[in-house]
């Protein structure tokens, strides 16, 4: 157990991590400053002050490491086919009650600020009519806003998700539809608006609902799109989100984990 931090709500941090990429094999055992990637970021959810910390994975390997380092680990099935799945299965193992709020701090961001973490389970705990907390900022540079791969959150006047797409959402019909779809000359287009947003993959999850996410149809928009948490507002579920200005460095190429690599050494 971890020492609660004063002013927030109790909660657990959870940190799925699967073995298998395709674009980076043997992810979350990738050395960061000498030690597995996985373990740098239970480090980092450590420090937000969980009541525990616990990494969930399909493999006895990172499973032996995370032991090796002091954190506890649970072997998971190596079926799930994302995270959230993962931690309904953590959550029952472990029996944790219906209010208990569990965050997911992916595995992948050995960067991510603590407080970030801290801040989305108290921005749940804020927020009783919704059942997942999440986070977003705001978008600067145009070529993002048509990367498939960063994540574009809407939301409505309450900060309450209305939906998540990997395509170019708000579209801004003035200044982008007289090119569209030649996007390559995006450098020299105006700035983006202030309400478009990338979604930062940290959910604070209600135990309730975790529970319950397994059960729910898959849905056809989370298909689509290959977003989980599109399946909750399928369901007519509501996810709040908590805008901050913070974005930590994801780790999915080699590439990325070359910079990330150089961010770290230059930050400790």
């Amino acid at each position: 157990m971890n020492a609660h931090v004063p002013g927030a709500p109790p909660f657990i941090a959870v940190v799925p991590a699967r073995l298998a990429s395709t674009r980076l094999p043997d992810k979350p055992l990738a050395d960061i400053g000498g030690k597995p990637m996985v373990v740098r970021v239970a480090e980092r959810a450590r420090l937000s002050g969980a009541l525990q910390v616990v990494i969930a994975t399909d493999s006895p390997r990172v499973v032996e490491v995370a032991r090796e380092h002091g954190f506890e680990a649970l072997l998971t099935r190596v079926d799930h086919p994302n995270g959230t799945d993962r931690l309904a299965e953590v959550a029952t193992h472990f029996g944790w009650s219906d209010d208990t709020i569990v965050v997911n701090v992916q595995g992948d961001e050995p960067l991510i600020d603590p407080a970030l973490v801290r801040n989305v389970a108290v921005h749940l705990a804020a927020n009783p009519s919704c059942v997942i907390a999440t986070a977003a900022h705001p978008i600067h540079d145009p070529v993002d806003v048509f990367n498939p791969n960063v994540v574009k959150v809407v939301l409505d006047s309450k900060s309450v998700a209305l939906y998540f797409s990997r395509a170019p959402i708000p579209w801004s019909r003035d200044a982008w539809q007289k090119d569209w779809p030649d996007v390559a000359a995006l450098g020299a287009r105006p700035s983006v608006s202030a309400n478009v947003l990338r979604h930062i993959g940290l959910y604070a999850y209600r135990t309730k609902f975790l529970r319950t996410y397994p059960t729910l149809s898959v849905a056809l928009i989370e298909e689509a799109e290959a977003l989980e948490q599109l399946r909750a507002l399928w369901h007519g579920e509501r996810i709040t989100v908590l805008k901050t200005n913070d974005a930590p460095p994801g780790i999915d190429t080699p590439t990325d984990l070359a910079r990330v690599r150089a961010l770290f050494g230059a930050s400790v």
